[in-house]
């Protein structure tokens, strides 16, 4: 679907667009969590989305059979069922910024994955980075004292490991650069979005309750958020390196921070802050570190 010339320059613009679409919708979707079920919600956001995204495949004349059946059912269980069901599913409780952060703790799990299973050893800067975001998950979720959020803390980082586990089934995949992007994206959230419609189905809830509001936050998460974004996602994990393209997380959750804390008057604890602060200094640093490297290429 895109071409190969400038592959560098457009994925970092899908990673910018990407990161402003994902950023605000921690704010959206915390608040339309007072609305819907999450099941529900994640079913129809993810499903709604995959099949918009096999229209374009369709419209453009492109095959419609996935792009490896049993690896795109396994990235469609990882990257929406687990990460998107998970997510959804902590901010019903958890705050919106904390969570966010939480979640996008997952360049750390990708780069200790991409090295037995990709062959990308972490170096340089890449160890120090993630040493600080260990300590800084560790502030954030407070192991040593309960204090009514470690349930949605735990969801968000087990949403945040299976979108890394997602990323380097996708790269294994795309080993030989014959995959559609395009495919497999509307596939996989398809898939994922099925099973996600079987928990709603599963799971005993109040239904939706349909507002203008919630009519627009939905459709917000359909056509950007499951369509667009999820798109470019790929795209950028195809064209960059796995540890790289984790980074592509470094505004999402600075985005969800500032959106908490200016439409829904989020704030941290010392420690909580502390935490989140660690975690985006690591970030900052492997942001640092990857274009360092690219420089000198």
């Amino acid at each position: 679907m895109f071409g190969k010339a400038n592959a560098v320059p457009r994925a970092v613009l899908a990673l910018i667009v990407m990161s402003l679409i994902w950023g605000y919708n921690w704010v959206l979707v915390k608040e339309a969590m007072r609305l819907a079920p999450p099941f529900d919600f994640s079913a129809l956001r993810t499903v709604g989305g995959g099949l918009i995204l096999l229209g374009v495949l369709a419209w453009r004349g492109e095959s419609l059979r996935p792009p490896d059946w049993a690896r795109t059912l396994l990235v469609g269980l990882l990257c929406t069922t687990f990460s998107v069901g998970f997510a959804t599913w902590a901010l019903v409780e958890g705050g919106a910024g904390k969570m966010a952060i939480l979640v996008y703790a997952m360049p750390f799990w990708l780069i200790l994955m991409a090295w037995p299973f990709l062959g990308e050893r972490p170096r340089g800067l890449q160890w120090p980075a993630i040493a600080l975001a260990l300590a800084g998950l560790v502030l954030l979720v407070e192991p040593w004292g309960y204090r009514g959020d470690g349930f949605p803390s735990a969801l968000a980082v087990a949403s945040g490991l299976a979108w890394a586990a997602s990323a380097v089934v996708t790269k294994r995949m795309d080993r030989n650069g014959g995959v559609n992007v395009l495919s497999l994206s509307a596939w996989q959230i398809l898939f994922g979005g099925a099973w996600l419609a079987a928990a709603a189905l599963a799971v005993p809830s109040a239904p939706i309750r349909w507002t203008p509001w919630m009519a627009g936050a939905m459709a917000y998460n359909v056509l950007l958020t499951s369509a667009v974004a999820v798109l470019l996602w790929f795209y950028v994990l195809k064209v960059l390196p796995a540890g790289i393209a984790g980074l592509a997380s470094l505004a999402t959750p600075v985005l969800g921070l500032f959106f908490a804390y200016a439409l829904l008057g989020e704030r941290f604890s010392s420690l909580e802050a502390w935490g989140g602060a660690l975690i985006l200094a690591a970030l900052a640093l492997l942001a640092f570190d990857g274009a360092r490297n690219n420089g000198r290429r």
